[in-house]
């Protein structure tokens, strides 16, 4: 149990890729921000190959910033372990680089921290909100069959009394409060539970590695918190939306990945039928309709790579995007463009 008074210290691990001026409003907020009573050690950035300058190391007095610099993108997860090797300090702080501190969000979360109900939890997550100052997604239901059908059919948006959406609402996060999961845009860990559960999973290259994470502390009865006073600006998808349809891709793996290990396998394969089914067809029936030509031929490609990817086995690490676009060549004008939306 943490000691009313006493200082608490943190490490601060960002992942960058390609994200840009954010990076550095990041770094800023951090600099800036009420660190009396949660002590910011330092601030590891482990950039994973970005090739648009955000890669620099810009300057910000007062916070002491350290570099990884990888020769190739690695995925979130494994960067993420890479950082918090680095790092001893009794918290760990995963930010990612979109998002921007307010003045009182370590305040606040140090305070907590301090209290003796903050004793019997692991993880621990802040209020995202947008540039007005608006609730935005911070905290989400552990993945169940149910909640997966509803996502892949869209009946979560038809019926949610029977398909509820993963993503809880604003509304339902009216106070703070014990939650499922708290998403990884602000994830803040007792390093102690972080070593015991040897980091994140390496083999999510993007999307659910927090949530397995989550999962896998809430079995050792370290659950997750959500700390609804303290606010943090995020912009969102500024690094995945330059993935374009491959973000789908990736989504596909880690959620099967999910499936496999922490589902019977039963069900993991009912749903991993679906995603190869259900789920393609009503995609391209929706391309289609909006008569968008490369959504079809994005989409097809898309669910090939993933097959491939499956028949490889669910044990193993996706094909990094990259790599996926050079082996499909002749798509590669689809793939190279950026999309802001999701797929």
């Amino acid at each position: 149990m943490t000691t009313p008074g006493r200082h608490l210290t943190a490490d601060i691990v960002i992942v960058n890729w390609n994200a840009g001026r954010h990076l550095q409003n990041c770094l800023h907020s951090i600099a800036r921000a009420d660190r009396s009573v949660l002590r910011v050690r330092r601030v590891v950035i482990v950039d994973n190959a970005s090739s648009d300058g955000s890669e620099r190391d810009p300057h910000v007095p007062g916070l002491p910033v350290r570099w990884v610099r990888n020769n190739e993108n690695l995925g979130f997860a494994r960067a993420c372990n890479q950082g918090a090797a680095l790092c001893d300090s009794e918290f760990l702080l995963f930010l990612n680089p979109d998002t921007e501190l307010c003045p009182d969000t370590l305040r606040i979360t140090g305070e907590f921290l301090r209290t003796p109900a903050a004793g019997g939890f692991g993880i621990f997550g802040a209020r995202m909100v947008d540039e007005q100052g608006r609730p935005q997604l911070s905290c989400s239901r552990f993945p169940s069959p149910r909640i997966f059908a509803g996502r892949m059919t869209g009946l979560d948006r038809l019926v949610p009394a029977v398909f509820p959406p993963q993503h809880m609402r604003p509304e339902e996060l009216s106070r703070s409060g014990p939650v499922d999961q708290v998403i990884g845009a602000f994830f803040l860990v007792r390093r102690s539970l972080f070593t015991e559960l040897n980091g994140f999973d390496d083999g999510y290259f993007l999307y659910l590695e927090e949530v397995d994470f989550a999962l896998r502390a809430r079995r050792l009865n370290w659950p997750s918190y959500h700390i609804k006073e303290a606010r943090v600006y995020h912009a969102g998808r500024v690094s995945s939306a330059q993935l374009g349809p491959w973000r789908h891709y990736l989504l596909l793996c880690s959620r099967t990945r999910f499936m496999f290990r922490n589902w019977p396998k039963h069900q993991a394969w009912l749903l991993t039928v679906m995603s190869l089914s259900v789920e393609p067809v009503a995609r391209l029936v929706g391309a289609a309709l909006r008569g968008q030509r490369p959504e079809l031929r994005a989409t097809i490609t898309v669910y090939r790579e993933f097959l491939r990817w499956f028949r490889r086995g669910p044990e193993l690490p996706p094909t990094p995007p990259e790599i996926a676009r050079r082996r499909q060549s002749g798509d590669t004008a689809v793939f190279a463009r950026p999309s802001a939306k999701g797929v």
